[in-house]
């Protein structure tokens, strides 16, 4: 079959497909942007288009045996002929880059969550092992600590629908509640980094009022009361996502799926066609925006009073030395914060683009740009105690403490082992 161009995809589905790539929870992808590609996980996350299906005859076959073969286990393959001609046409080898992309993907995320595991307990460890630790600064970091921990939990589920993305095997309940802890992590780690500024803000500006205000009870409590706003936040995530046939209802432009049939199996935890079409997938996009851009401004406005207060002090001050040093490891927090997370809440808009616009030049751009911001997602969960421990002298004396403890401890019950052996021989 020969080759040719076809017409050019409507330019009002430009507003809908590309409104957003996808919610800011886990890596995990909620909903496909076009109908065309909806069900193409692979895409998502390593930037590269879905492969053609057709048209390779001529190309030499020695070299895609295995990528081929692999491609049609884990990617959907079954397109439309004006799709796949199109494919064909412009990018005739492309299929060769999706499995040096998997692995490419798969050795980044291993060694990052082996990483970000290893530092975020040791973060919860030296607080709660440590007394001198339990300050209202270090109790907000290891609630967030718990928060990038669970974040880091759910990302072999993330290899695992990288390479097979269908069937689902965990069920509806697994998918809800991965989905939903996710999202409620995010929502968590982001107030976390509010709140713990805005105690910063009232310790450097407001030291008096401070010291009747911030105590370990209420920020205890306010630990809690962020948890459980978080957990709201994201409840409505139990309700979008689920188990659902890529065949059931329709897709993003209300147009059947059906006539796509090949798999046996094609259930996959995603966001359903009724969070789609009831307007409940728009309005967590609305929300999930707002609570990246919300805190965001007060953490603009917190840092320059901040920064405007500690500049106009004189610096002999041992406390505000203090200050400093906390503020200045806060404030690369904060940054490493808005460039790993700014990707994920970034819109892509039809006022962009002129009407005549060629759609899949938009479409290489979005899947480029969530394999960057998928990287950065998890890299902002694992990088945080690597930050404390270049920035703080304190936290790093306080590892050093507790590692020394722990081979101490471990040094003593060999010895008490052995001379009890050695007792029970004679």
């Amino acid at each position: 079959m020969r080759c040719q161009n076809k017409r050019r995809a409507p330019h009002k589905k430009l507003r809908r497909a590309f409104a957003y790539i996808r919610f800011s929870g886990g890596g995990q992808s909620l909903f496909r942007t076009l109908k065309d590609v909806e069900e193409a996980p692979l895409s998502s996350y390593f930037g590269f288009p879905p492969p053609p299906n057709k048209c390779q005859e001529s190309e030499p076959q020695k070299k895609r045996v295995f990528s081929e073969k692999w491609l049609q286990e884990v990617s959907w393959l079954q397109t439309n002929d004006e799709r796949t001609e199109r494919w064909c046409h412009e990018n005739p080898t492309l299929a060769d880059n999706f499995l040096s992309g998997a692995l490419c993907v798969t050795v980044i995320y291993i060694p990052l969550m082996l990483f970000g595991l290893l530092g975020n307990i040791l973060t919860i460890l030296v607080v709660w092992l440590r007394p001198h630790m339990r300050t209202s600064t270090y109790l907000y970091l290891s609630s967030m600590a718990v928060s990038d921990l669970l974040i880091l939990l759910l990302l072999p589920l993330d290899l695992y629908k990288l390479w097979r993305p269908r069937p689902w095997p965990l069920g509806d309940l697994a998918c809800k509640l991965t989905m939903f802890l996710s999202e409620c992590c995010t929502f968590c780690t982001i107030l976390h980094i509010t709140f713990l500024s805005l105690e910063r803000y009232l310790a450097v500006c407001w030291p008096i009022t401070a010291k009747t205000v911030v105590t370990r009870r209420r920020t205890r409590a306010i630990i809690g009361c962020l948890w459980l706003s978080a957990a709201v936040s994201a409840a409505p995530v139990l309700v979008m996502v689920g188990v659902e046939d890529e065949d059931e209802g329709g897709g993003l432009d209300g147009s059947s799926n059906e006539g796509r049939g090949g798999e046996t199996d094609k259930r996959e935890c995603r966001c359903t066609h009724f969070a789609i079409s009831s307007g409940l997938l728009s309005a967590m996009m609305i929300l999930s925006n707002l609570y990246f851009l919300v805190p965001l401004c007060i953490l603009g406005v917190v840092y320059s009073l901040i920064g405007r207060t500690l500049w106009l002090r004189p610096k002999s001050s041992r406390r505000d030395q203090s200050h400093r040093n906390t503020v200045k490891m806060l404030g690369v927090i904060v940054l490493a914060f808005v460039l790993c997370w700014l990707p994920f809440h970034v819109v892509f808009s039809d006022t962009y683009a002129p009407p005549d616009t060629h759609l899949y030049f938009l479409y290489y751009l979005s899947q480029y740009f969530n394999l960057v911001s998928s990287v950065l997602f998890y890299l902002s969960a694992a990088v945080n105690p690597l930050l404390y421990n270049l920035m703080s002298a304190r936290y790093r004396h306080a590892v050093r403490s507790l590692i020394r403890t722990q081979s101490h401890a471990q040094a003593r019950r060999m010895h008490t082992l052995t001379v009890h052996h050695s007792t029970t021989t004679l």
